[in-house]
């Protein structure tokens, strides 16, 4: 079965309210007030998808801005856990115009004033980047610490092309074959894992990140992360290298015209250190030598006569 296409511009597609067809009529993201970015490869179409449901889990989030809803509340949820009080969040373009405020906490990220860069050892290429860099100033505008926030929706494999261009009665571009689509579930083993491991290393060396590196996904992402650990992380205070997890889910009741919240599910803190030994573990892992007999199966079942059938014995020891 497909992917089912949940949200179009913050809307469920057959909502059929004035606020979501002009949001589809003009294609601008409701959470970045922007031109929306997903298009197909196919006919250049800006798609708009927000969220996506799989036939086997729970509604997935596939775009990053679908999580700034309500005016980035999620970077506001962690100055607040990270720093404490009611700070109030700005762009580095406003420290100027408000000096002498206490508690302002200085945004750094997409469209908020570029992204910080931590450049590479001399001997290496290219540099680190996290999505933002939230920091605490005092009155008279000086650093007083930081945190970096790494904000992760989840990627597809395949194409939802075909189930879009049917919700809104499209015809598929000439030489478009539909083909079945799928949540990326393997870039939390190749990327996204590696990528924490490594920055969180860099950032525990930051003597002002005093509270480690935050990671805010969709609920869905952050199950199939722990899953993926094959054993239980410990929990730790907040500290240098820590890495605190925030997982947020859709509220589920769709109401026409409104876009949905989204409800902050758990936050759970661990450590780099931590992370690296469960994601090296051998606990959890497979029964040995099942690989072998997976193969032995396959090899089984396309081969003929009865000598090539006989069950695979495993030799006595």
């Amino acid at each position: 079965m497909p992917l089912a296409i949940t949200e179009v511009f913050g809307y469920s597609p057959t909502d059929t309210s004035p606020e979501a067809v002009e949001h589809r009529e003009s294609q601008q993201c409701p959470f970045t007030k922007r031109l929306c970015w997903k298009t197909f490869r196919s006919g250049g179409v800006i798609n708009g998808t927000c969220s996506v449901k799989p036939p086997t889990s729970d509604e997935v989030i596939v775009c990053p801005n679908r999580l700034y809803a309500e005016g980035y509340a999620i970077l506001r949820d962690v100055a607040k856990v990270a720093f404490g009080g009611q700070g109030q969040m700005i762009r580095v373009s406003d420290v100027a115009s408000t000096q002498g405020q206490a508690g302002r906490v200085v945004a750094f990220g997409k469209d908020w004033g570029g992204e910080l860069r931590v450049p590479r050892a001399a001997n290496n290429t290219g540099d680190y980047a996290v999505d933002w860099i939230l920091a605490l100033i005092s009155e008279d505008g000086e650093l007083l610490e930081f945190v970096p926030v790494e904000v992760q929706s989840m990627d597809t494999t395949g194409s939802y092309q075909p189930e879009w261009y049917r919700l809104f009665g499209r015809t598929l571009p000439e030489g478009r074959v539909a083909k079945g689509s799928n949540i990326n579930w393997e870039n939390v083993n190749k990327r996204i894992i590696p990528q924490l491991m490594s920055k969180g290393n860099v950032f525990r060396r930051e003597e002002l990140c005093k509270k480690g590196l935050f990671f805010v996904c969709p609920e869905p992402v952050y199950k199939r992360f722990m899953a993926r650990m094959g054993t239980k992380l410990s929990e730790f205070p907040f500290g240098s290298g820590s890495l605190t997890f925030r997982h947020y889910q859709l509220q589920p009741e769709v109401i026409p015209g409104v876009i949905r919240s989204l409800e902050c599910k758990g936050q759970f803190t661990t450590t780099v250190e931590n992370l690296r030994d469960a994601f090296n573990s051998t606990l959890g892992l497979p029964t040995m030598g099942v690989m072998t007999e997976a193969i032995q199966r396959a090899l089984a079942r396309n081969t003929t006569g009865p000598r090539h059938n006989r069950p695979h014995r495993t030799p006595k020891q």
